[in-house]
């Protein structure tokens, strides 16, 4: 599967649009990621273990996306976007969307 935040595919060209395609996921904090997460905020720095939790939720969030693609018959997603919401104190989602497309 070729996803791409463009509209097109270079060298391909696209035969049909088969709608949209979207994945997410919903992420909740760890305790244990907290304590280290606060203690490093009293130092300064990136919070490595939120930024380990959002590529992780990212990731899911683009294979669900993909898998959704493959059930419509996709080749390609283009014009992938990201967004971001709270959905309760701690939990997070990530929503991957695009356009599923075939390529000739």
């Amino acid at each position: 599967m070729i996803v791409s935040t463009t509209q097109d595919i270079p060298g391909r060209e696209i035969s049909e649009i088969l709608g949209l395609a979207r994945g997410n996921s919903v992420r909740a904090r760890h305790a244990g990621r907290d304590i280290l997460a606060a203690l490093r905020n009293l130092v300064g720095g990136e919070i490595t273990e939120y930024a380990r939790l959002q590529a992780e939720t990212r990731e899911m969030a683009t294979r669900r996306m993909e898998e959704f693609a493959a059930e419509m018959g996709a080749d390609a997603v283009v014009g992938v976007r990201y967004t971001t919401s709270m959905i309760a104190s701690g939990a997070s989602e990530i929503l991957a969307y695009g356009t599923a497309v075939k390529l000739s």
